[in-house]
């Protein structure tokens, strides 16, 4: 099996990190590969630029399924262009907010989501509304700090989210703390021995579930919401987006 993890921004340093947390946990045998497109910002902390994210995660689909590729990863908490990536291929495709926030639900009554900014929490609230778990949702909280400025000192952001992920816990009754951004992938092990309740990596929970959905031989549905797009001419954009399934 080959999955492809795919972090939408043009952040070298944070997908070695994301491609080291996925590799740790895949199964034997599963191929892990993490790109970051030839375009894009360098980090996604606003719907603008998750808007101009899109493009180029969706060149990177293209060329997997055209790689052999068998499931792929959207490793931006933001769920970069998740649907759009499902309507765009058949092969499976899962994000790490959606596949975080539905494991969670498996370990714990109520989940708080830490993030790195507070210009995320409106944005990750509408994804939480979107999966339907805003009753599961006890609380998303932000760290004290410039959480950005700490990814290359790992202890000192591994300290804030434990300082944020405590009040959640302690005032939030949190029971499942969930890591917001592929910034802190790698930290869940560390924290969860600290805080003494699951701590999950979104970037992890998405490779598993890829991984079960194409060893039960299961691809995205095509019947309504993630149908085919038309077939069109598009202008100005890379010649791949216009590669359609039935032209190999």
């Amino acid at each position: 099996m080959r999955i492809k993890v795919i972090n939408p921004n043009t952040s070298w340093d944070m997908t070695r990190r994301i491609e080291a947390a996925a590799k740790m946990y895949a199964a034997r045998g599963t191929e892990v590969v993490a790109v970051s497109p030839e375009r894009g910002p360098p980090i996604i902390t606003s719907r603008y630029d998750d808007a101009i994210a899109v493009v180029g995660l969706l060149e990177e689909v293209k060329k997997g399924v055209r790689d052999g590729f068998d499931g792929f990863v959207v490793a931006a908490f933001i769920d970069t262009g998740l649907y759009e990536a499902r309507e765009a291929e058949e092969a499976p495709v899962v994000g790490i907010a959606e596949a975080a926030m539905h494991m969670a639900c498996l370990l714990g009554d109520k989940f708080s989501i830490v993030t790195i900014s507070k210009r995320m929490v409106p944005v990750i609230e509408g994804l939480v509304r979107r999966y339907g778990l805003k009753e599961k949702c006890a609380s998303i909280r932000v760290p004290e700090g410039d959480i950005l400025a700490y990814r290359g000192e790992p202890g000192k952001m591994r300290d804030a989210l434990a300082r944020a992920s405590r009040m959640a816990i302690e005032e939030d009754m949190a029971e499942v703390i969930i890591l917001g951004g592929g910034a802190m992938a790698g930290l869940d092990v560390e924290l969860e021995e600290e805080l003494g309740v699951p701590v999950i990596d979104g970037v992890v929970a998405a490779v598993k579930l890829v991984e079960a959905v194409c060893g039960y031989g299961k691809k995205t549905s095509k019947a309504y919401s993630y149908r085919w797009p038309d077939r069109k001419e598009f202008k100005g954009h890379p010649e791949i987006l216009e590669k359609w399934p039935d032209e190999g």
